[in-house]
């Protein structure tokens, strides 16, 4: 094999140790002891702590209806049905790092070998028996499984285990409640929850025989007695309300949103979508390109809310960077729908920077993950630029593999700052050219159209001051060569 191999003009190169060296190399500036990137909005969040003491939660959980996820001792249970081992493990891990994010202390995982999940418990019985000699011997509160849980094997496994049982919708819903802050985010959040509780509403007890009926009608005389509703139906009810008054009010948040797009492609500016898998560095990428002040954390699910900024090229062209919610493997279609209209950022963005966790154990394949979400979206068609971050914590061997089977990726740091400049290159050669040429002479008392040229074409060519105007020689696109073509003078040769 040819060691002086390179994996294109905007890659790195895969020489060794010492190429990767020079890429490794911090930016100028760069003080690690001095650097905070959102430390301090980071650190608010973190003092808004729990108070003890005051816990409202029964000492039965099963005889909660509306029952909040209170995940601190938990045992995990995988059903490893397809893939290998290795694959199985990461699966796991990835579970644990949901659960460490919702707050709570991980104190055992088992995995069960199964052709397909048990409909009736997730696991098979033996393996439920296990799972509870476990939790009885841990101290374990609850139970987290790694797939979507039906009713039915959400009340099962609680009946034979004893404590909550978690499934992995259940577990994200809940981190995305915990980090939710705009109103737009807590509405898609809500919703999402309810659109998934409202399948899987349960009561114990009378709560399942609760009519009004005869005497028990509660006074209201002649034709108010009769079968009335049951609890559950009056929950459904009120949830269907609720779900109603939600779509409306992100329909009305929505129609802003799509407002602010369309002035965007009025005006010819491109977007650039971050996007990837949650926890990759997206966040501190838009800080280190923007200067945007996002709020990082080394969390999944730290940023919910869609984040847009302007940049500009070195010829001075405007195009916007949106900082997008991270995606994760198996997301639930609740919160995909949910979220349709923060992700529909993605799908109707001009290019795609794809960001992968160089430091991951597997990122390959959450690079497959964050594509089949992107398909889901309708965004799998867009441009993509691929962009390798937190090499300054991963391997040159990783770096090398990835290198080969990332062609045209660029390789950055965004804690460090290395290869920044090589991925804001990369993004300007990406971004759409205007198609059309013009030399125009533009009076004097024309600077709006001059303002437009600067934020709306290509002024790679020549710009002069004349005694009669402002001469350029510029690629724009066809409706403004419309407006500029009273002005448009001949072309040298």
């Amino acid at each position: 094999m040819d060691d002086t191999q390179t994996s294109g003009p905007i890659g790195a190169p895969v020489e060794g140790e010492a190429d990767w060296a020079s890429l490794l190399a911090p930016a100028d500036g760069f003080d690690a002891a001095t650097f905070d990137d959102g430390a301090d909005d980071l650190a608010d969040r973190i003092s808004l702590m729990r108070v003890p003491g005051l816990s409202t939660d029964l000492e039965d959980i099963r005889e909660v209806e509306y029952r909040q996820l209170r995940l601190e001792r938990v045992v995990l249970v995988s059903v490893w049905h397809e893939g290998t081992q290795e694959d199985a493990h990461a699966a796991v891990r990835e579970l644990a790092a949901l659960a460490d994010t919702a707050g709570s202390q991980v104190l055992d995982a088992l995995i069960q070998r199964r052709d397909h999940v048990d409909p009736s418990t997730y696991i098979g019985r033996g393996k439920v028996d296990e799972v509870k000699r476990v939790v009885e011997a841990t101290g374990a509160d609850t139970v987290i499984c790694d797939g979507e849980l039906t009713p039915a094997q959400l009340r099962t496994l609680e009946d034979k285990v004893g404590v909550k049982v978690v499934d992995r919708t259940a577990l994200i819903l809940d981190i995305f409640a915990q980090h939710a802050r705009s109103v737009e985010g807590k509405a898609q959040v809500e919703l999402a929850q309810l659109s998934y509780l409202k399948q899987r509403l349960r009561g114990w007890g009378d709560s399942l025989s609760r009519q009004v009926g005869g005497r028990a009608a509660g006074g209201v005389g002649i034709g108010g007695r009769g079968p009335g509703e049951t609890k559950i139906e009056t929950d459904r009810r009120r949830i269907n309300t609720r779900i109603a008054r939600l779509r409306a009010r992100l329909r009305d948040l929505d129609a802003t949103r799509a407002l602010q797009r369309a002035d965007r492609r009025r005006n010819r500016i491109p977007s650039v979508a971050i996007v990837g898998y949650t926890n990759a560095g997206k966040s501190s990428l838009l800080n280190r390109l923007t200067g945007a002040g996002v709020m990082v954390e080394d969390a999944l699910f730290a940023t919910l809310d869609p984040t847009t900024r302007r940049s500009r090229t070195a010829d001075g062209r405007v195009y916007t960077l949106t900082d997008t919610v991270g995606f994760v493997r198996h997301l639930p279609h609740d919160l995909i729908e949910a979220f349709k209209s923060t992700l529909e950022e993605a799908a109707q963005a001009d290019l795609l920077v794809h960001v992968v966790d160089g430091a991951d154990a597997d990122p390959m394949a959450q690079v497959g993950a964050v594509r089949d979400v992107l398909r889901q979206i309708g965004a799998g068609e867009v441009p993509e630029l691929m962009a390798v971050n937190k090499v300054d914590a991963a391997s040159a061997d990783t770096l090398a593999d990835l290198a080969v089977t990332l062609p045209g990726a660029v390789f950055v740091s965004a804690r460090t700052g290395a290869g920044l400049d090589r991925l804001r290159g990369a993004i300007e050669d990406r971004l759409p050219v205007p198609g059309a040429l013009v030399r125009v002479l533009i009076p004097y008392d024309r600077g709006d159209l001059v303002d437009r040229l600067h934020r709306q074409g290509d002024l790679s060519g020549t710009e002069e001051h004349t005694a009669d105007g402002t001469l350029i020689t510029a690629r724009v696109h066809a409706d403004l060569a419309g407006e500029l073509a009273p002005y448009e003078v001949e072309r040298d040769g």
